[in-house]
């Protein structure tokens, strides 16, 4: 998970001592104004024009006094981001039957000028007010946080945490819901795709739930925006705040091995035994004896059995030394394909999620490995270092129609020490002769 930030260790600097003893200042010298200029009045009514004229010019220099001085002094140190809250309202059915009955009442009222009438309608009018004040001080002051792990695969459920932070000074927000929203309406590139609801958050304090998202492809996911909603007090409206975000991540293809990929392993590991022979520590095979070979590999107890001189073979240190290769070129353009396009596409992602397989496996066994593409590739390194890199590109991969991009399979052709996989939906007499005696094809077609 990314690290979590303590939203109560902000709350303290929340308080703003200078704001609030200029604010009772401010009470102070009104409250002051309000009774000199009660007593301006009283003293004008008595007829003494000259003490209510100068007790009416104190009150108005000290209320002048208050909005030259403290009111600025007030606003620069005000958060007034709360003015600036977009708030979308939506009609409920439980509002549409309310403002139904209000229409019933109106009619009523004005046909029959009862008074009592008139009193429910106010009332029922006040509560539409009031629902949208009190739905508005929930929403406001309230910040979003959304964690999600760090590498995250196709087709895997993965958990992520929402958190609301409640910064409010005074009040809690009650009954919230997060959902996302996006620019575009395309709910498969969404991240968050189902409400989290929260129905409390203490003033000055955050509260977090955890959500369980899959993430059905690979490729890069988005969230431009979330939207923070709720339905308090009564229901008759849903409002929503929206809450920019910019999240984008990047989704692995899946690596779970499917019964295709264990058909396949044995041939890799064979074709990397034969491939590989050297003085290493562990046993490759036995072979008989040969004059130039050492008496020290000479293994005595097969040659007791067998009446003949047998020498053990190791394998080389350097066996697991692999360059996976993810060779994207597909051929016809899939607009030129037509009903076969879906076929060819599904095709190549099977060959992106193999090639992430065979990585993944390479990696659980701690070899050393390369990754290329035509137009990337990873250093010779030891699994770990560079899986993550390889995944990420594979999650980025797009089908390559320009024959030109596979000149790059060439180039593998200059280096025969080192065992190749290959991956391409080329055809088998247009790859070079030399790279068929130092690596393995997958073909496209064929997985």
């Amino acid at each position: 998970m990314m690290t979590q930030h303590n939203a109560m260790a902000r709350a303290p600097r929340g308080r703003d001592r200078p704001g609030w003893r200029n604010f009772g200042i401010a009470m102070l010298v009104l409250s002051a104004a309000l009774v000199v200029a009660l007593f301006s009045a009283a003293v004008a009514q008595q007829g003494r024009v000259g003490l209510a004229a100068l007790t009416t010019v104190i009150s108005l220099g000290m209320a002048a006094w208050v909005a030259v001085v403290i009111v600025p002094a007030l606003a620069r140190r005000s958060s007034l981001r709360w003015l600036a809250y977009q708030i979308d309202y939506r009609l409920t059915r439980d509002g549409i039957i309310y403002l139904a009955a209000i229409f019933v009442l109106i009619l009523a009222a004005v046909n029959t000028g009862n008074n009592l009438l008139f009193l429910i309608l106010a009332c029922l009018l006040a509560g539409i007010l009031v629902s949208g004040v009190l739905s508005r001080t929930v929403l406001s002051g309230i910040e979003v946080r959304f964690d999600l792990p760090e590498h995250i695969f196709a087709e895997q459920p993965v958990v992520a945490e929402v958190e609301l932070r409640n910064e409010k000074q005074a009040w809690p927000s009650f009954s919230l819901r997060v959902v996302g929203e996006g620019k575009e309406k395309n709910a498969e590139a969404e991240v968050l795709t189902r409400p989290v609801f929260f129905p409390y958050i203490p003033r000055l304090s955050a509260a977090r739930q955890k959500v369980e998202l899959r993430f059905p492809r690979r490729g890069v996911y988005r969230q431009d925006a979330f939207g923070i909603r709720t339905r308090f007090p009564f229901g008759f409206f849903e409002k929503t705040r929206r809450v920019e975000s910019g999240i984008e991540i990047v989704v692995y293809p899946r690596v779970a091995p499917t019964d295709q990929f264990y058909e396949i392993l044995p041939l890799l590991s064979g074709e990397m035994a034969s491939q590989f022979r050297g003085r290493g520590h562990e046993l490759h095979s036995l072979r008989d004896y040969q004059p130039t070979d050492s008496a020290r590999f000479v293994d005595w107890k097969v040659t007791a059995k067998s009446g003949r001189l047998m020498v053990r073979e190791f394998t080389r240190e350097d066996e697991r030394r692999v360059m996976l290769v993810l060779d994207p070129f597909i051929g016809t353009p899939r607009a030129e394909l037509g009903a076969h396009a879906a076929e060819q596409a599904e095709r190549f992602e099977r060959a992106v999620s193999m090639a992430a397989c065979i990585a993944w496996h390479f990696y659980e066994i701690r070899s050393v490995l390369q990754f290329r593409t035509h137009r990337f590739s990873t250093p010779m390194a030891p699994a770990g270092e560079i899986i993550y890199d390889a995944l990420r590109q594979l999650a980025l991969l797009e089908p390559d129609t320009s024959a030109a991009g596979g000149a790059f399979l060439d180039d593998l052709a200059s280096e025969p020490e080192i065992f190749k996989i290959v991956l391409t939906a080329r055809a088998q007499k247009t790859i070079p002769t030399a790279l068929w005696s130092s690596s393995y094809f997958l073909f496209l077609d064929e997985l």
